[in-house]
């Protein structure tokens, strides 16, 4: 998940338009070489941004119990409202998450939020009848197909100070003192792991969320069966979650060919001629499958990403005094 971790800050790093923070958890084995090239990035003095790596931590219940939920580490934004105690708000992705336009855009959207909302994540899907959790879901969900947990903009104050309806207890909860005895009860009934049990929590406080258009977590599912995601039909993918392992194996070569020359590219070179191009030249490859038989959805955002960032750091920066 190394590599998989670059590549996806490296992506927000090429179209960002403000300076990032990055809050990086990681096992302990990883945190120096995650320090090696993060700091060789600030040394080009290329892009503006700070970081912190910080262990894998887990302040109730048992932590065996946790890392062992859905995935080693998964488990670990449950957790982030209680651990990063001096920050606002934040966006959580998962590692296999790639940018396509400037996180400010998402950012943006945390102006948006009502009263009562505190996190915003995407629907698990767009149609009901093919949804996992409406087909077999075994416990409450939030809406009429749940939520994919992969990308959650969360206003870490709010959650701090809120009391969560639960299925618990009549009174309200804090987060914290939730989430244990939430495992506990639903422990045997969920797949998914912590996305379940954030599932949960927003079945019976609906009024919390935020929801966000599917643009905002593409993935697979969103094509693979016909493309039904109708935001990125009309404004190309905003970020691409490559779930399922499909950035490494054969099984959607479109989502592989977009995290490979994000990979491949170096800060150096030309967003046209080493990012754009050669994403236009490998969707060539694969129109077979029905991800391949979109390109615009995944190209639209890019080409206009793509040609803000390169107007903005070269015409601007040529641009003679006044």
């Amino acid at each position: 998940r190394l590599e998989e971790t670059l590549t996806m800050l490296k992506s927000a790093l090429l179209f960002s338009e403000t300076s990032l923070r990055f809050h990086i958890f990681a096992d302990d084995s990883l945190t120096p070489k995650f320090q090696k090239k993060l700091q060789e990035w600030q040394n080009s003095h290329r892009f503006a941004f700070d970081y912190t790596v910080y262990p894998i931590t887990f302040s109730v219940g048992n932590a065996q119990e946790w890392m062992k939920l859905f995935k080693p580490c998964a488990a670990q934004r449950l957790f982030l409202p209680g651990i990063l105690k001096d920050v606002d708000s934040l966006l959580y992705v998962d590692t296999d998450v790639l940018f396509l336009r400037s996180m400010d855009d998402i950012w943006a959207l945390l102006k948006e939020f009502n009263a009562t909302q505190l996190a915003a994540m995407v629907p698990e899907h767009e149609i009901p009848k093919i949804g996992w959790y409406s087909r077999f879901a075994r416990h409450p969900y939030y809406g009429l197909t749940g939520l994919n947990s992969g990308v959650m903009l969360m206003n870490l104050t709010r959650i701090r100070k809120a009391q969560f309806k639960n299925s618990l207890i009549p009174a309200g909860l804090t987060w914290e003192e939730m989430l244990y005895p939430l495992y506990q009860k639903y422990k045997n009934y969920i797949t998914w792991g912590d996305q379940d049990l954030l599932n949960i929590i927003f079945y019976f406080n609906p009024e919390c969320l935020y929801v966000l258009p599917c643009q905002w977590n593409y993935r697979p599912d969103h094509c693979m069966y016909g493309s039904n995601c109708k935001g990125a039909e009309e404004d190309g993918i905003s970020i691409l979650h490559g779930n399922r392992g499909v950035y490494h194996n054969e099984k959607q070569p479109t989502f592989r060919a977009v995290y490979e020359v994000i990979h491949d590219f170096t800060f150096d070179s030309n967003l046209f001629q080493s990012l754009y191009y050669p994403l236009q030249a490998k969707f060539l490859e694969t129109v077979h499958t029905l991800c391949g038989r979109i390109p615009q959805v995944f190209l639209k955002q890019i080409e206009k990403t793509v040609k803000k960032v390169y107007e903005q750091r070269v015409f601007v920066h040529m641009a003679p005094p006044n």
